[in-house]
Order: C-alpha cells, then structure tokens, then sequence
C-alpha cells in the first residue's frame, strides 16, 4: 500500500513538471510568434505608404494642370487609411498651404517623412 502512495507521488511530480515544461513552452512559442506578426505587419504598413507616395508623385508632383476634386478626394481617402497622425497632420499642411512657398516645404516635409517612414 505505501509502494503505491509512492508511485502515485512520483508520476503526480512527473505529470506537474511536465505540465510546467509545456506551459513554459507554451509562453515562449506565444510572444515568438508575437514577433513574427509585428514583423509580417510592418511590410504591409511600409507598403501603404510607399502606394500613397507613388500615387501622390503620380497625381500631384507630375501633375500639368490643378488636381482635380475627385483625386483631392482620393488622396485624403488614401492618407486618412495610413492611419498614421504624423502623416495625417504633415498631409493637412499641405493642403492648408496658402503661398506656394509653404506648399513646397510641407510637401518636402511630407515626402521625407514617408520615406523615414517607409524604411522602418
């Protein structure tokens, strides 16, 4: 009768230990694969933005004649989908420009901001 007492208290031990061993691996496999999502995030991020600067250089840069509504429209749609403040706000200024000095410069500004931000 004590034999069993002892063998049910070592495969208990053994049962625990290997339950903690799991859950330890558990953990470690959950904030992995937490990495390799923000890794696999961030090029669709950084894919985004390098769209909305070829679409802006396209649409705005190389333009002959005034953007028209509908590209302002889209423009904004496409930045506003960024979801980034920074870009957001840089884009704004742009728009609000009133000399064409200021203009310019937000657009400077914002194109190198993209740029930071298309890098990583």
């Amino acid at each position: 009768m004590i034999l069993q007492g002892k063998k049910a208290t070592v495969i208990i031990a053994i049962l625990l230990l290997t339950t903690i061993f799991f859950m330890w691996k558990y953990v470690a496999v959950q904030s992995e694969l937490a990495l390799l999502r923000a890794q696999v995030e961030k090029p669709v991020f950084n894919e985004d933005m390098l769209n909305f600067t070829g679409l802006f250089i396209e649409k705005v840069l190389k333009a002959e004649k005034e953007v028209s509504f509908e590209e302002r429209l889209n423009l904004e749609t496409v930045v506003r989908g960024l979801k980034d403040d920074e870009i957001l706000e840089q884009w704004n200024k742009f728009v609000n420009s009133k000399t064409e000095a200021e203009a310019q410069n937000a657009v400077k500004n914002l194109l190198g901001m993209l740029v930071k931000k298309i890098k990583g």
